[in-house]
């Protein structure tokens, strides 16, 4: 008899927890399925200089999201001038950067910088830095840029996988020499779910909010079952 109680008591709460669950729109398939993203990191060390073009493909699909253009020119007053930009493969695809009258550059973020909707991206490509020397006066050497000199800096990206948007990052080493730009990527990285932001320089791991959150409100229903059965 006592046997029998327990089970029915046991039947009786679990029936009240799932008409609760079921009363806050909280799905089986939800608690089976938390929709979590996944990163996915590619590490790398690809070097590229003068009049090279480094092809960037964030999702291995053979079809390059962006390019990385190294050019190199020279006057004939025997001056030297080389720049570096990153520029969008397709008309959904974006750079995060900034603008100035008759210019757009780059940024060169640092790591733990959320990539995400409302961001700001540009239009088109970016300028990153520059490098030059002067024919008339070789000492007079320059190097600017927002990637001017620098390393494990991120490039924010904002690409497309089957129409849909995904937000990523590329990691690079720039320096200058004499009148060359010269680069490294070191890694990149985008976020499997789309419009889910990423941040800069995180490799793996879930972002966790989403269970979280549901685990919080399974565990308020299930304090306020047990209450009511407790009295």
């Amino acid at each position: 008899m006592i046997r029998r109680r327990e089970h029915f008591d046991f039947e009786r709460r679990l029936n009240a927890y799932t008409l609760a669950a079921a009363a806050a729109g909280v799905s089986a398939l939800a608690l089976a399925q938390p929709a979590e993203g996944k990163i996915i990191y590619t590490k790398a060390h690809k070097n590229f200089g003068p009049n090279q073009t480094l092809h960037l493909d964030l999702n291995h699909d053979k079809i390059a999201d962006f390019d990385l253009k190294d050019t190199f020119t020279t006057s004939t007053a025997g001056g030297a001038f080389g720049t570096l930009s990153a520029v969008p493969k397709r008309p959904q695809n974006a750079i995060w950067g900034h603008t100035v009258p008759l210019r757009a550059y780059a940024s060169a973020l640092p790591a733990n910088v959320q990539i995400g909707p409302k961001k700001r991206f540009l239009p088109a490509g970016g300028f990153m830095a520059a490098s030059s020397y002067s024919g008339l006066n070789p000492g007079n050497f320059s190097c600017t840029g927002p990637w001017a000199d620098v390393t494990n800096r991120y490039l924010g990206l904002k690409f497309a996988i089957k129409g849909e948007r995904h937000f990523g990052w590329a990691r690079l080493n720039v320096s200058c020499s004499n009148a060359t730009v010269n680069g490294t990527l070191t890694g990149y990285a985008y976020e499997s779910v789309a419009n889910k932001p990423i941040l800069t320089g995180k490799t793996h791991g879930t972002d966790g909010r989403t269970s979280a959150a549901l685990a919080a409100t399974l565990g308020g229903l299930a304090q306020g079952v047990r209450g009511r059965n407790d009295h």
